[in-house]
């Protein structure tokens, strides 16, 4: 195979992994997010049910993401490591955190207990999307780079674009949790998330358009990028096409249609800032074929990929699947 094939396989293969860990963990962040707003104690264990069975599937990704970098763009994994130590080390805590109030309220009948692992599991949430948003800006706004080495302080993901991507991506997976919710829920609960994921999709929609004129900004070649025609025009279609049919499809009587509709939304928020910084990897010098590995490791592992992809995707597959449904009895069982 041509080596820039293969440079190009590895870096779709990487993205892929980051892709799916957005979407599929952002809505369970998204429910942990909106938990910490609910004040009744039903609805705050229905929520948390409706992600137990599958968030630890989907952190899954995370692990092929970061392992994939390593491997496939090791220079790359080399420069953001350093550059963004805090907001990794805060978000992986709060992940554990998360985790340790999922699997563990259930097993404490004090209602103060519990409103302190609810509160414990929405701060995780909170912190994790927070650091991902800012990690996110980081690379987007772009890292002092020496000799293939980061030369920075560390704190660059201390900016108001970085807080700003922070914000973006928090209310962002808050919409996706509102929409899981609406399609997993009935009732009282359902209606209220109906109404939460109304109103976040026109606070996301806005502040993405918003982040996309900043992006520009900062630099010439985004602002090339992003004013191409084809690119603006399609994303403009695109967009206006998945906005429009998720206020209809509240009209329709499948509730997974809003929450597809919002990942829609997502995947093309995430092509388009491939398409920013491409073939960049670590903007603003840093390429892909640059930060790449051997041709062999990049081969090596892009079997690995090949193989352990499906069985994750069946996986996931396999547990919505399973645990698919409304959730109308929570007292029943703990994974109903």
């Amino acid at each position: 195979m041509d080596g820039e094939l293969i440079v190009l396989l590895s870096a779709a293969a990487l993205a892929f992994s980051v892709l799916s860990y957005v979407v599929l963990d952002g809505t369970d962040l998204g429910v942990g997010i909106l938990l910490g707003l609910t004040s009744c104690a039903k609805r705050r264990r229905t929520m948390a049910i409706s992600i137990l069975p599958i968030w630890d599937a989907n952190e899954t990704w995370l692990v092929l993401g970061g392992g994939g970098l390593l491997a496939l763009f090791p220079l790359a994994y080399a420069i953001l490591l350093p550059a963004l130590y805090v907001p990794f080390i805060a978000m992986l805590l709060a992940l554990i955190v998360r985790a340790m109030a999922l699997e563990f309220r259930d097993y404490t009948n004090s209602p103060c207990i519990k409103r302190c692992i609810d509160a414990l599991h929405s701060c995780g949430s909170l912190i994790a999307g927070a650091c991902q948003g800012a990690a996110l800006g980081t690379l987007v706004q772009g890292i002092p780079i020496q000799d293939g080495r980061f030369v920075g302080t560390g704190w660059e993901w201390v900016s108001p674009f970085t807080l700003y991507c922070s914000g973006v991506l928090v209310v962002g997976y808050a919409w996706l949790g509102a929409c899981w919710l609406y399609w997993r829920t009935d009732s009282a609960l359902q209606q209220t998330s109906r109404w939460q994921a109304r109103c976040l999709s026109v606070a996301t929609f806005v502040l993405m358009a918003v982040l996309i004129t900043w992006t520009s900004t900062l630099n010439p070649d985004y602002a090339q990028r992003l004013s191409r025609p084809f690119v603006i025009y399609s994303t403009a279609v695109a967009g206006m096409i998945a906005f429009i049919t998720f206020w209809t499809s509240f009209r329709t009587r499948f509730d997974i249609l809003p929450l597809i509709c919002a990942l829609s939304l997502f995947i093309l928020g995430f092509a388009l800032m491939a398409n920013t910084i491409f073939p960049l990897i670590v903007p603003p010098h840093l390429s892909l074929h640059a930060a790449a590995s051997g041709t062999k490791s990049q081969l090596f592992m892009l079997v690995g990929f090949a193989l352990l992809m499906p069985v994750t995707l069946f996986y996931n597959t396999f547990g919505f699947r399973t645990f698919s449904g409304k959730i109308r009895r929570v007292e029943d069982s703990l994974h109903q």
